[in-house]
C-alpha cells in the first residue's frame, strides 16, 4: 500500500492497489452465485465473480463494519442521555458520471450487505425519482439540462433523506421510468426503517447550494465516488447507447423510440455524441467530478469497468 500524493500537497486518501485490496476479501466466502451476479449487472457493465470477490466483497464488509459501529455509537449515546430515540439508519451515498456503473455497484453492494449479520435490511433508492417531471423541466426551460443539479426537486429529496435519517417509517420516494424517461405519475417506492439506505445518483455529493444551510451529503454516513478517465466513460456511454438503440429504444413506449424509426444507427450514434458533448460532459466537469474529493472512498476504474485502485479517506 502507498500513500497517494495530490498534485499539490498531501492527499487525504490512502491509495490501495487492486492486488492489495483483493487480499482483504480472501477471508470471506462470496455469498452470491454467478447467476445472481449476472442479474445485478447493468447494460454495458462488466461484472464477474473475480471482480465481485476482489473488489466489492471487501467494500461491503467495510461498509458493514462502519454501519455496525454507527449503530453501536447510537445505542451508547442514547443510553448516556437517557434517550430512547428511534434507530437511525446508516446512509450510503454513491456518486459518479453517467455510464460509469453506479447503478450496478449500488445493486451489488445492497445484495452483499444484506448478507452480513449486522445489516440484514438494506434499501436502495436512486435520485432519478426526484427529477422534476419532463413537463416541469419544459416549463422551466431546462429540459436540455436534465441531470444537472437544478433539474432535481432538491427540497423534496432533502426531506426524504431527513425523514429516513430521523427514523420515520414508511417514507415514500417517487419512481422514475428509464423507458418513458419521466416520473411515473402516482407511483411511489416505500422505504421502511432499513438498517442501511443506499442512495445512488449523479449529484449526491454536491455541497449546499446558494441560500441553503444543508446539503444532501450532510445526512450520509459513508460516501462512494466511482471514477474513470473521461474518454473511457465516453466510450462506455456510446457503447451503452448503441445497445439501447438495438433493444429498449425499439419499444414504441420508449421516449427515444423515434431515434430508431427516423435515424440510421450511425446517425443515432452521432446524436449520442452530441448528447455527451452538450449535456453529460459539461455536467460531469462542472458538477459531478468536483465532488470526488468529498467521498469517503473512491473506486478508480480502468478498461472493461475493472477497478484498478481504491482510495480510502484517512483524514
Amino acid at each position: 500500500m502507498s500513500e497517494a500524493k495530490a498534485q499539490e500537497g498531501i492527499s487525504p486518501y490512502l491509495a490501495i492497489e487492486r492486488a492489495d485490496w483483493a487480499e482483504l476479501g480472501n477471508a470471506s466466502d462470496l455469498p452470491l452465485t454467478e447467476k445472481e451476479i449476472q442479474n445485478i449487472t447493468g447494460l454495458g457493465d462488466v461484472l464477474d465473480i473475480k471482480e465481485v470477490t476482489e473488489v466489492y466483497l471487501p467494500i461491503s464488509q467495510l461498509l458493514s463494519l462502519y454501519a455496525s459501529g454507527a449503530q453501536g455509537l447510537h445505542r451508547t449515546t442514547s443510553d448516556f442521555f437517557g434517550d430512547r430515540a428511534a434507530r437511525t439508519p446508516f446512509i450510503i451515498g454513491i456518486a459518479g458520471s453517467v455510464a460509469v456503473g453506479k447503478s450496478t455497484a449500488a445493486r451489488l453492494l445492497r445484495e452483499l450487505m444484506k448478507r452480513w449479520s449486522g445489516t440484514p435490511k438494506v434499501e436502495l433508492v436512486t435520485t432519478d425519482g426526484f427529477l422534476y417531471p419532463n413537463a416541469e423541466l419544459e416549463r422551466r426551460g431546462i429540459m436540455h439540462r436534465k441531470g444537472f443539479p437544478e433539474s432535481y426537486d432538491r427540497k423534496r429529496l432533502l426531506q426524504f433523506v431527513s425523514d429516513i435519517k430521523s427514523g420515520q417509517s414508511n417514507v415514500e420516494a417517487p419512481v422514475y421510468s428509464h423507458l418513458s424517461y419521466d416520473i411515473v405519475e402516482g407511483e411511489v417506492a416505500r422505504v421502511t426503517t432499513p438498517d442501511v439506505l443506499i442512495l445512488e445518483g449523479l449529484n449526491v455529493l454536491q455541497p449546499p447550494s446558494a441560500g441553503q444551510e444543508l446539503a444532501l451529503s450532510d445526512f450520509f454516513d459513508f460516501t462512494i465516488y466511482i471514477d474513470a478517465n473521461v474518454e473511457t466513460i465516453k466510450s462506455w456511454y456510446l457503447s451503452r447507447f448503441e445497445q439501447l438503440f438495438d433493444s429498449a429504444f425499439t419499444d414504441p413506449r420508449s421516449y427515444f423510440h423515434t431515434l430508431t424509426t427516423e435515424l440510421t444507427k450511425d446517425q443515432a450514434l452521432e446524436r449520442a455524441e452530441g448528447f455527451w458533448r452538450d449535456i453529460n460532459l459539461p455536467n460531469l466537469e462542472e458538477n459531478i467530478e468536483p465532488t470526488r474529493s468529498r467521498a469517503t472512498l473512491v473506486m478508480q476504474k480502468g478498461d472493461g469497468h475493472r477497478v484498478s485502485q481504491v482510495l480510502l479517506r484517512k483524514l
